[in-house]
């Protein structure tokens, strides 16, 4: 009876820890994202079975990919503080399951997105998934241009949710992405300030490591979180979205870069986190304002 009681624990604390190497919190935005994009798209909403499946599918791929990359990047992980404790650099989980693990994850999402919805949602998680793990995690330890391409299979997610509607990718689905793109990197700028010593101690070659008066790390904050605001109001401009969410998101976008602009002037942690902070409720706000006219 004491080994039973002592066993139960140990498989909730494993499976726990199988639950945080596909970064649930993390990729619900990722998911949100997907659903923006089938809904923007013409997708039938209740059409159960498909949004089911393109938000699962979706979600499954996206978990995989995380596994994946915590798997490469399990050596500098284990020397930065944010990481350290993640379960494949802490130890609690060896990199040859968390491989599996991510494999499962990715094949069962990609099976259920080409056969549930359609072959084009599928190549297009594929490629996400691809571009993530084998592109941009890669290149992390090399340059500080990996953000650049890392916000490329970032962006992905609506059109993911577009191609699930549609079956075809039009106009509308890279104004999604061209949204999301430039949306990431003022969010992660403000990560890579908050987290520069730790990235240094990784070796990690972001921005704010290798240039650490911060000047770049503002100008192109700056520079994305302003090219943002006018590639936000697009959908209205192409008869996506109503004149409540064109002005609802000009109001948002210039909320976003007057954050940015602080964070520029001053480079300082606190800014910086509202920055952070801001871009994590930004993108939600977005979709809903986006959504809300569609449905």
């Amino acid at each position: 009876m004491k080994s039973d009681a002592i066993a139960l624990p140990a498989a909730r604390s494993r499976a726990t820890d199988f639950v945080a190497l596909a970064k649930p919190r993390l990729n619900l935005l990722v998911v949100a994202s997907a659903l923006a994009g089938y809904v923007m798209a013409g997708g039938e909403i209740l059409d159960a079975i498909r949004v089911v499946c393109t938000v699962a599918g979706t979600a499954l791929v996206a978990g995989g990919a995380s596994a994946f990359n915590q798997v490469i990047e399990r050596v500098p992980d284990s020397l930065m503080r944010r990481t350290r404790m993640r379960p494949v650099p802490d130890g609690r989980l060896q990199p040859f399951e968390s491989v599996a693990f991510g494999l499962v994850l990715s094949v069962i999402g990609l099976a259920v997105l080409a056969t549930e919805v359609n072959l084009l949602s599928a190549a297009v998680a594929l490629t996400t998934l691809l571009t993530y793990a084998l592109i941009y995690t890669p290149l992390k330890r090399r340059t500080s241009f990996a953000t650049v391409i890392g916000a490329i299979p970032g962006a992905l997610p609506p059109v993911i949710g577009w191609a699930a509607a549609r079956g075809s990718l039009s106009q509308g689905a890279w104004v999604l992405f061209a949204i999301v793109f430039l949306w990431q990197l003022p969010h992660f700028l403000a990560i890579a300030w908050l987290y520069r010593e730790d990235y240094a101690r990784a070796g990690f070659p972001m921005l704010p490591v290798i240039e650490p008066d911060g000047r770049s790390t503002a100008r192109q904050a700056l520079f994305y979180c302003a090219a943002l605001v006018p590639v936000s109001l697009a959908p209205t401009l192409l008869g996506m979205a109503s004149t409540v969410y064109f002005v609802s998101a000009l109001g948002l976008g210039l909320l976003f870069l007057g954050l940015t602009l602080r964070f520029a002037r001053t480079r300082s942690v606190a800014d910086a986190r509202r920055l952070f902070f801001g871009s994590i409720i930004y993108l939600p706000i977005l979709w809903i304002l986006m959504i809300a006219g569609r449905v």
